[in-house]
């Protein structure tokens, strides 16, 4: 084999993959890449440091480098300290697209200095100057361009950008990016009451979020859109609120990606994520299995931490049907039927989004699909909640207890409901006490009507907890009534009388949750 074309450009034997790598390295070849990651970057900390600088790490970008080298050697290059006046994410654009280098700051600040890091794949003679001194070159030109986008896109102001969103077409049958920030405008006004925004102040953050697409700086970086658009809303005078939801709209775009905090922020990345969401699902294009081409499942997830994170108490539904209301164009061939069962699949969608989401903290997916099927269940700020509370209930002794009980009860319900909706038999009406022969009986009623009440009133108050001991009390009087009384007794009346007492227990439980999903 060979090793390094230019420093040991020789052919040498090898026996063994042993004596493989410790041949190359003489033959000035690291073959692991991991530890050519590692040199560049110790490398490349320690020339910063004896400069004076910070190295600004990059992950991709160092597992980049690594594989374009076989004999890391870290140099260090300059450009004029005038390109700085450019937004310090262009420059680190620039030189990481263009020549893949690294960046640095100034030592205990964010400020970023007119050096960066180059990795050559030689040793060179002079110590690497005139290596350094044409990247130099390379990156001075590069910046130029970019300081030249940066000065011509500050000429026209975003308002004068939005007839260029007429012509971009976002999807075929969703309209042009010019549309779709008509639809963001007014939704964004209709969703800023629901998270404490100005409405004038998030109608205009939607409007601009887009215009940012048609510069020529995002032309030349597209990975920039949201941070430019702050840029020049701030640099044509936009408030701060209204710039900096011009960024943030498209966030959180990832797990770890940050969340908007920001009232205005929140409801343009609100409007943005849901209008995405709604009119996909009116056109039919739901992700299916491992294919979402759309990232829809991301722009779910997105709003789901938007919601959470901020502590929202958004009902999600009504968000989505506002979202649906304002894509009029889509909805225009949809029944009110068919628009109630699109938000209804949507919201399904949104509960398996959550439970990837809760999947770190360890929440039961029964259980969240237990909340997802009582009232409230689109508050996801509320549901979190319930199902914290419906968890620790069922690791007692009394909330075991109930699920028995109630399991016992819906079995009894579920096989006799069947008969009855053959003989157009009704359980929903109410027990008749006058019916109630069994002490067991008279004491379950007599303890169901006031427990029912104090959990239907602890839920309308969100105390879960509460809501759960109120039913707790009815497991003593619900086990003698299994034990005491036969429900399917001769007398019909008797029978269908206790199977309503039955009936209104479960209806009392799934006050708080359906109990039914629950497994285990």
């Amino acid at each position: 084999t060979r090793g390094h074309r230019f420093m040991a450009p020789g052919a040498f034997a090898v026996r063994r993959f042993d004596d493989y790598a410790p041949a190359l390295e003489k033959a000035k070849v690291v073959l692991d890449a991991e530890r050519r990651r590692d040199i560049i970057l110790h490398d490349a900390k320690d020339l910063a440091l004896a400069q004076g600088f910070d190295l600004v790490e990059d992950e991709g970008l160092l597992h980049e480098v690594a594989g374009l080298v076989e004999w890391p050697v870290v140099l260090m290059g300059t450009f004029d300290e005038a390109f700085l006046q450019i937004p310090p994410e262009v420059i680190r654009a620039t030189i990481r697209a263009n020549q893949k280098c690294f960046v640095l700051k100034h030592a205990g600040s964010e400020k970023l200095a007119n050096r960066f890091i180059l990795v050559a794949n030689i040793e060179a003679s002079d110590g690497g100057v005139a290596i350094a001194e044409g990247n130099g070159k390379v990156v001075r030109a590069r910046l130029s361009d970019a300081r030249f986008f940066w000065e011509s896109d500050l000429k026209i102001r975003l308002d004068e950008r939005l007839p260029k969103l007429d012509t971009i077409v976002f999807h075929a049958k969703l309209g042009t990016q010019g549309e779709r920030v008509a639809r963001l405008k007014a939704l964004a006004a209709d969703l800023a009451p629901l998270v404490g925004a100005d409405a004038a102040q998030a109608s205009r953050a939607a409007e601009l979020a887009k215009t940012d697409l048609v510069t020529e700086m995002v032309g030349e970086f597209p990975e920039l859109q949201g941070l430019m658009g702050r840029y020049y809303a701030a640099a044509q005078g936009e408030i701060s609120e209204v710039a900096a939801a011009v960024e943030d709209h498209y966030r959180p775009q990832g797990p770890t990606d940050r969340v908007p905090t920001a009232p205005v922020s929140v409801a343009v990345a609100l409007a943005d994520k849901l209008d995405i969401l709604v009119g996909f699902w009116a056109i039919d294009e739901k992700p299916t299995g491992s294919k979402d081409p759309y990232a829809l499942r991301r722009a779910a997830l997105g709003v789901i931490r938007l919601v959470l994170e901020n502590t929202l108490r958004l009902p999600i539904l009504e968000a989505s049907g506002m979202a649906l209301a304002r894509a009029d164009k889509l909805a225009a061939g949809l029944s009110a039927e068919a628009k109630q069962g699109l938000l209804g699949q949507l919201l399904g969608f949104f509960a398996e989004r959550l439970k990837v989401y809760l999947r770190e903290t360890k929440a039961r997916h029964d259980l969240i699909d237990a909340v997802f099927g009582s009232a409230g269940s689109d508050d996801f700020t509320l549901v979190v909640r319930r199902v914290a509370a419906l968890g620790a209930f069922l690791g007692s002794d009394e909330g075991a207890n109930l699920l028995a009980g109630y399991r016992r009860a819906a079995n009894i319900l579920k096989a006799e409901e069947k008969k009855a909706q053959a003989e157009a038999v009704s359980f929903a009406q109410s027990f008749d006490p006058a019916l109630a022969v069994e002490p067991a009986e008279q004491a379950l009623a007599a303890a169901l009507a006031p427990a029912a009440r104090e959990a239907a009133a602890c839920v309308a108050r969100e105390d879960f907890e509460g809501a759960m001991r109120a039913l707790a009390a009815l497991r003593a009087p619900l086990d003698v009534f299994f034990e005491d009384v036969t429900v399917n007794a001769d007398d019909p009346a008797l029978r269908l009388n206790r199977l309503r007492l039955l009936s209104g227990f479960r209806n009392a439980v799934h006050e708080v949750a359906v109990f039914s999903r629950i497994g285990g």
